[in-house]
């Protein structure tokens, strides 16, 4: 039968043994609070006897090491196995920070503002690396073509894209119908019908039906990826994944950021079409303007480049959607309410950068007078 985990001091060693499981976790407690805390500057942990060890019993090490530290003394851990020492030092960074409601109480606005900036600097350089990694992912997935998870990518692109066309095409047409019509209301007034196609043509092309694709499948998709990536960390499926060797990395973010960047510029295509189409109708019925003429017209007024840029921006909306949700996934630690958070930041995240990304283009192409 497996040893219990036990705590104990002797000679003013802290000495653990045994299993620190989820069984024993309510004894490993007990024990720690009766421990007597050895008084020397160093307090040495020999954990050389622990013979299994799981995230309980990892965070309960780190809870004593932490109260210890806590009083002004140094600490040492000394024959952890390595496996569990990897384990101790995951829940090290992921758990030891201060939470809670309390942890700004009795802090001038001083130091309140330092913390959150510090708090705010350690998620950029997080989100920074993220990023790093996966670029460096996305080059080696184009060199080697066979190491991508072509089944895991064609299903994402289905799921994404093929299923997104109804909601999308949908959207689009309402939005060629309005801004169709608001502008028939304006150009009927100076008797210039037929410049509607080159509102309803540019617009569209250039800027809206990009911009709202990205959008849509920011909120579809974006909070898809953060939600299945966070539950997989909950449950510690990712634990799993990474105990057979197998990248996260490679498993869930790449099909899914190759998959969006497929996607995105092909129903930004369909919704292109869509959303003129709704804007022909509109024209036809409040201007006069028959199909023949709009076609004529649309050729003569509206540019390639207006196309070509709005598909341009497409697959840099689809990174952006993609590495912002697996990203936020990635971050869940708690429960169900962190995987509901992290979901939620992901769409707000996604959609802000989206448009920030959209706004900085608008301003390079005017300077290049494009």
């Amino acid at each position: 039968m497996e040893q219990q985990g036990t705590i104990s001091v002797e000679d003013n060693v802290i000495r653990c043994r045994g299993s620190w499981t989820l069984p024993n976790l309510s004894q490993l407690e007990r024990g720690g609070r009766a421990l007597r805390w050895p008084d020397s500057p160093t307090v040495l942990y020999d954990a050389g006897e622990v013979t299994a060890m799981d995230t309980g019993g990892a965070l309960i090490l780190q809870r004593c090491i932490d109260g210890v530290r806590r009083k002004g003394q140094q600490t040492a851990l000394q024959g952890l196995k390595p496996e569990f020492g990897e384990l101790l030092r995951k829940i090290e960074v992921e758990w030891s920070q201060p939470v809670g409601n309390g942890a700004g109480r009795g802090m001038s606005w001083m130091e309140r503002f330092t913390r959150i900036m510090q708090s705010r600097q350690i998620s950029t350089i997080r989100a920074l690396a993220f990023v790093g990694e996966s670029t460096i992912a996305f080059g080696r997935a184009l060199i080697r073509p066979r190491s991508i998870r072509w089944r895991a990518l064609l299903r994402i692109v289905e799921v994404d894209g093929v299923r997104a066309l109804p909601i999308t095409g949908l959207l689009t047409f309402l939005v060629g119908v309005v801004i169709a019509y608001q502008g028939a209301e304006q150009l009927r007034k100076f008797g210039t019908n037929i410049f509607i196609v080159d509102l309803v043509g540019i617009s569209l092309l250039r800027e809206i039906a990009p911009l709202i694709v990205a959008i849509l499948i920011a909120g579809r998709s974006g909070s898809a990826y953060a939600a299945e990536i966070g539950t997989m960390k909950v449950t510690e499926e990712l634990d799993a994944v990474r105990t057979l060797g197998i990248s996260p990395m490679n498993l869930l973010v790449l099909p899914r950021a190759f998959a969006l960047v497929i996607a995105l510029p092909l129903l930004t295509v369909y919704a292109d079409a869509v959303g003129v189409f709704g804007g022909m109708l509109i024209a036809l019925g409040e201007l006069n303007v028959s199909f023949a003429e709009f076609l004529a017209r649309f050729e003569e007024a509206v540019p390639v480049r207006h196309l070509l840029i709005g598909l341009g921006k497409a697959p840099f909306f689809a990174a952006i959607i993609a590495l912002v949700g697996c990203y936020q996934g990635f971050q869940i630690r708690g429960g169900v309410d962190d995987v509901g958070r992290h979901t939620t930041i992901s769409v707000v995240q996604g959609i802000f950068l989206v448009i920030v990304f959209d706004a900085i283009c608008s301003i390079l192409l005017n300077w290049w007078d494009l």
